[in-house]
């Protein structure tokens, strides 16, 4: 029986990456690769990033941030943004990653782990500018700022980064939250040089709300062509993932396809529409190694149905799948085992 088949194709990988630079310019792309970059695969990912010419690359932790690392071939930054152990500070300074510092407790560790090496740590400090993701609230911001003002002149820090992260609860709240976040920014730069990297929007804010953008936007999902749940399409940006399986056998109007739940297929995915040969299908049922779909003239075993994709073969996308049963489109991704092999087209 033959496997099912995650497609990778670094083409659109790269082309989706020059559009989304090209829509924030001149805010840099630091593109996301947290989750084994949404399920596509770090490496791959990274590699294409690469080509494209991307110079930020971003990592939920210090372990991610190491593996981007020893797949790049040339100096690029790295912003790691989970609180890490010692151990991972230290793997941190060693490899040279960027840390989102957002907790005065984590930064004096920093701090004292950067003072005991000899390395600089290159610190992005967090304000909470309201979603309460950890961050330094306001009325500790100075505090903190001084504290790192201070490791600076020392030599053990680099004031390199002030960041946060957006609620896009609404218009009026992101507002709000970027008046805070340009006051901190204010705050930090009265008490030596402006920090180089400014960051406060991910893929959405970045991509709708060009005055929200700083010197730096993250944007992840975006970039690999998973729009957001329940969002507007987006305009020049593809897909760089589909997801295919291999009829298995064909049973009066039923053609069986070799993925299942136990694949990482959602059984309430029941009801959606794929691709075939002919067309757009039904699916009708997910098992547990194998799924039921509405069968075609002529099918028979051996046919590629497209589970998700860019809609070429009548497939829906990721995100489009993910709104049948309220998630959002990367979970449809991120959720596949390694039963489905990871193919590069491209």
């Amino acid at each position: 029986m033959k496997r099912p088949e995650l497609r990778l194709h670094g083409a659109r990988l790269r082309e989706n990456i020059d559009a989304v630079r090209e829509r924030i310019a001149p805010s840099a792309l630091m593109i996301v690769m947290k989750d084994d970059a949404y399920g596509h695969g770090l490496t791959w990912a990274v590699e294409n990033a690469e080509r494209a010419g991307v110079e930020w690359y971003g990592s939920y932790d210090v372990r991610g941030g190491v593996e981007i690392r020893r797949v790049l071939e040339r100096p690029a930054r790295i912003f790691a943004w989970a609180t890490s152990t010692d151990e991972e500070v230290d793997q941190a300074l060693e490899q040279g990653i960027d840390l989102g510092v957002g907790t005065r407790e984590y930064l004096q560790r920093v701090i004292a782990r950067a003072a005991a090496s000899g390395r600089r740590a290159r610190v992005h400090l967090k304000i909470d500018t309201g979603l309460h993701r950890n961050g330094m609230l306001p009325g500790e911001w100075r505090e903190a700022v001084d504290v790192v003002r201070t490791a600076e002149r020392a030599g053990h820090v680099e004031f390199a980064g002030v960041w946060s992260h957006l609620a896009e609860a609404s218009d009026a709240e992101d507002d709000e939250a970027q008046e805070v976040f340009l006051t901190a920014v204010r705050e930090a730069s009265a008490t030596g040089d402006e920090p180089e990297a400014l960051h406060l929007t991910a893929s959405a804010a970045s991509w709708w709300r060009p005055e929200l953008r700083g010197s730096v936007s993250r944007i992840g999902a975006f970039c690999y062509g998973i729009r957001s749940a329940d969002g507007p399409e987006l305009d020049g940006l593809v897909p760089v993932a589909e997801l295919t399986a291999y009829v298995q056998s064909v049973e009066g109007d039923a053609a069986v396809i070799g993925i299942g739940s136990f694949d990482g297929l959602p059984s309430t995915l029941a009801g959606a529409t794929v691709g075939t040969p002919a067309g757009t299908r039904v699916l009708r049922t997910v098992g547990p190694v194998s799924s039921v779909v509405e069968a075609w003239p002529g099918a028979q075993e051996g046919d590629l149905v497209h589970v998700f994709g860019g809609g070429e073969h009548g497939e829906s996308s990721a995100t489009a799948l993910a709104e049948r049963i309220d998630t959002v489109g990367e979970e449809i991704l991120t959720r596949l085992t390694s039963r489905a092999r990871r193919v590069v087209v491209d």
